[in-house]
């Protein structure tokens, strides 16, 4: 078993074909299936099943997989490690981020990094927060930016500021532009929420119901709906209230098609967390981006 059948393994299951999997590498596919074959036979078993669309991992592929990734990120790692003596601040960081974080703030502290390190190239992916560990676990990204801490041993997680949830309502809403004392003052409204699940990473079902619960109030009328854009459109269109990230609105407020309602007792924000493989080599430039992400 060495890198090179481990990298077939993962761009095969990365493909889903021998035949992808042959076009992305360069090589041919009798090539790809002879070294599929060799690394079977020194396993004791098939590595894949082929299917109507393709093919999918066994279980013994299943167990080999992220091991595969784990071992092609330390090579990256060792790659990165030698051009980082030459270039310093220069190379190539890739940055996975939840898509709803990538507002003004965020904006704003990239922008600072590409004044810090003009020569790095930034490479930006998007992503649930849960898409967003795997991307980070797998190599795929140097650092990650999602909601909530991630738990897993082979991670590191790294507080930056969290950001802001506020109370939205549509233009003709009675409320716009009004302060509201208390959220109990809103338990009569029709609110729409991210469905409670671990991979959320916005506001969900449960959030809303615990800042009501310590306030007293059970009883609240809520839709779960899952998606950013769709509440934010229903919201417009006078379908309810969210409470939502106030970076995911600024387009909104500058056209005036969505406003916040002060609520002068609510302080909820979500947990916003860089996140590192544990023991990966991060570069200077990553280190740089990294301690710019922390300090917000």
């Amino acid at each position: 078993m060495d890198s090179d059948a481990l990298l077939t393994v993962v761009a095969i299951h990365r493909a889903g074909s021998f035949s992808a999997a042959a076009e992305a590498l360069g090589r041919s596919q009798p090539a790809i299936s002879r070294r599929i074959g060799l690394l079977e036979a020194e396993l004791g078993g098939p590595i894949f099943e082929r299917t109507a669309g393709g093919v999918r991992l066994s279980a013994l592929g299943d167990a080999l997989l992220p091991h595969a990734e784990r071992a092609l990120a330390a090579i990256e790692d060792a790659r990165k490690a030698i051009r980082d003596l030459r270039e310093r601040h220069a190379g190539r960081v890739t940055l996975a981020l939840v898509g709803t974080l990538a507002g003004l703030q965020l904006t704003q502290t990239l922008r600072r990094y590409a004044a810090a390190a003009p020569d790095v190239r930034l490479d930006l992916r998007t992503g649930r927060s849960a898409e967003v560990s795997s991307l980070v676990r797998s190599g795929a990204a140097t650092i990650g930016v999602r909601y909530f801490a991630d738990r897993s041993d082979d991670l590191d997680c790294h507080a930056m500021p969290p950001e802001p949830l506020v109370v939205i309502c549509g233009p003709d809403h009675p409320l716009r532009g009004q302060r509201v004392r208390q959220l109990s003052e809103l338990q009569a409204e029709h609110w729409l929420v991210f469905p409670d699940r671990i991979e959320s990473g916005e506001a969900a079902a449960g959030t809303l119901s615990a800042l009501f619960l310590v306030r007293g109030i059970a009883d609240l009328k809520w839709s779960a709906i899952d998606s950013l854009t769709a509440q934010k459109r229903l919201v417009e269109a006078g379908a309810g209230l969210a409470l939502l990230p106030r970076s995911a609105i600024d387009d909104e407020l500058r056209a005036r098609s969505l406003a916040i309602i002060p609520v002068a007792d609510l302080d909820a924000a979500n947990p916003v967390f860089a996140i590192t493989r544990r023991d990966g080599y991060l570069s200077r430039a990553a280190r740089l981006l990294l301690d710019i992400l922390i300090a917000g």
